[in-house]
């Protein structure tokens, strides 16, 4: 009997849930050291440290608003499926159906040029798309399965990913800021046994946010070199040896590849109708190649 080892990688996704505890856990912890403890008793004091102070949480509230948002937003969006039946456009087909890609709505969504057949799914596979061992599916343009997220990170939610990415970085480099001071007096305000327990939450949200600090600055330079030639994670392994990635379209149009082009939301976890009518990567079935722009 042959035995898909394949499909035991789908009980990571168990391990993302608890990740998703783990993400409130630290939250909880890193907003209890900051408000509660450090900087919200100094607001009623007037002056110069009650408006320090203030500064401090409103900056505080309002990157983990925009931390949480783009976190929920990228683990409940679905990071895009293959319609079933798709099938590539051959080359005789490609004339014919290359105008009314843009007006046919239905065509766009199970035609495309390129692409191959995923044996798994038993479907046609689009550009750019991969087989999920996790998630046992296809997904468009995937990057890579995040357990942090309990979902794939592809097409469809892979700026929701920047953007908690970047705002989870600010967020913990401000914290680890912030506490700086109260964690060089923590181990003299230790001995006094009724400051302890305080001690003890912001030595623990100081250590945290400063591991997971070092550690996202690492995975934002990455994502914004990724992002900078229009590459995956996966498409990494591909491009080696390649004189220059065919769909690399050139910074400015490699970042609207992802974020669109509409400069308001480019910080928000939302797409404007227009460039999700407009561009086809963000629903990740066709994507323009260097070719297409120079002609």
């Amino acid at each position: 009997m042959e035995i898909n080892v394949f499909k035991f990688c789908s009980g990571l996704r168990v391990l993302g849930h608890v990740m998703i505890l783990l993400v409130a856990a630290i939250v909880g912890v890193s907003y209890y050291a900051v408000v509660f403890l450090t900087y919200g008793p100094q607001l009623l004091r007037g002056g110069f440290d009650s408006f320090l102070s203030f500064t401090i949480v409103i900056i505080f509230n309002v990157l983990l608003v925009l931390l949480l948002w783009s976190y929920i937003r990228v683990v409940l969006k679905d990071p895009g499926s293959v319609p079933e039946n798709w099938r590539a456009v051959s080359g005789e087909e490609s004339l014919e159906v290359g105008t009314s890609l843009a007006a046919a709505e239905d065509g766009f969504e199970r035609r495309s040029r390129g692409g191959g057949y995923c044996i798994h799914c038993q479907n046609g596979k689009p550009p750019r798309c991969h087989h999920c061992s996790i998630c046992q599916r296809c997904v468009l343009k995937m990057d890579h399965h995040c357990v942090w997220v309990v979902n794939c990170v592809g097409a469809c939610n892979y700026k929701f990913f920047l953007l908690f990415l970047l705002y989870t970085f600010l967020e913990t480099t401000m914290v680890t800021i912030v506490l700086l001071p109260s964690f060089i007096n923590f181990f003299g305000e230790a001995k006094n046994h009724s400051s302890a327990a305080k001690s003890a939450i912001i030595f623990l949200a100081f250590v945290l946010n400063f591991a997971f600090a070092l550690s996202l600055l690492c995975f934002v330079v990455m994502h914004a070199s990724l992002l900078s030639s229009n590459t995956t994670s996966v498409e990494v392994h591909e491009k080696k040896g390649v004189i220059r990635w065919k769909y690399d379209l050139g910074r400015k149009k490699n970042f609207e590849q992802v974020f669109g082009t509409k400069k308001s939301l480019w910080l928000f976890p939302l797409f404007s109708e227009d460039d999700l009518k407009k561009i086809p990567a963000l629903r990740g079935l066709e994507f323009p190649t260097r070719s297409d722009v120079d002609a």
